[in-house]
Parts: structure tokens; sequence; C-alpha cells
């Protein structure tokens, strides 16, 4: 009588199962619990109002900066306008923080109907 040696071999691998894990992920519907949806709405509401704010910043201060280099090293041929330029940068930096606020609000008022019914639904 022949008997055959049959063994049962399991060889586990944590990269394997992670990128199988990864690839599941992708294909599977994805439903965000309220909390998460309540953080996503609440990072929603500043974000914009700040990216233009910072733009509005930054590029202010460079025009500043281009009109104070040509005040002081250009002065002979660019003083007048070194000058006008450095103001147009202040003014952008002075609206910066009020576009930040106006949006901000504008954003609050639009979003705070939906915050609040998920606040709601939590706090049950």
């Amino acid at each position: 009588m022949n008997q055959d040696n049959k063994e049962f071999k399991y060889a586990y691998s944590s990269s394997h199962h992670e990128e199988v894990e990864r690839i599941r992920k992708k294909y599977m519907t994805f439903e965000e619990d309220k909390m998460a949806q309540l953080r996503k709405l609440d990072q929603s509401v500043s974000k914009p109002g700040m990216i233009v704010s910072l733009i509005l910043g930054v590029v202010g201060t460079l025009v500043f900066g281009i009109g104070l280099c040509c005040t002081l090293v250009w002065a002979d041929d660019w003083f007048v306008q070194g000058i006008l330029i450095g103001i147009t940068g202040m003014i952008m930096m002075i609206f910066a923080y009020p576009a930040y606020a106006y949006i901000t609000k504008k954003r609050r008022e639009k979003l705070a109907p939906e915050i609040i019914r998920l606040t709601d639904e939590l706090l049950k």
C-alpha cells in the first residue's frame, strides 16, 4: 500500500496581507461616519478663506518688496513708481485678514444648517 504524504503548508506574509487590504478598500463602498463628516465640514469652513488670505498676504509682501527695491535701489528712475507699487502691496497685505474673515463668515452661514443637523444627530 502506497501512502501519499499530504501536508498543509501556510505561509503568512504581512506585506501580502496589507496589499490585499489596500486593494480591497479601493473597491468597497465607503460610508463616512457622522463624526468624520462633521470634521470635514468644520475644516471646509475656514480652508477657502485661509487660502485666499495667504495668497493675498504673500503676493502683497512680494509686491511691497518690489516697491521697496524700486525705491531704494533704483531711486533715480523708479522712486515714485516704487512708492506706488509699495502702497499697492501694503493694501493687499492689509486686506488679507478681512478677506479671511468675510469668506469664513459666508461659508459658516452656508454650512451652519448641515453642521447643526449633524451635531444634533451625534448628541442624541
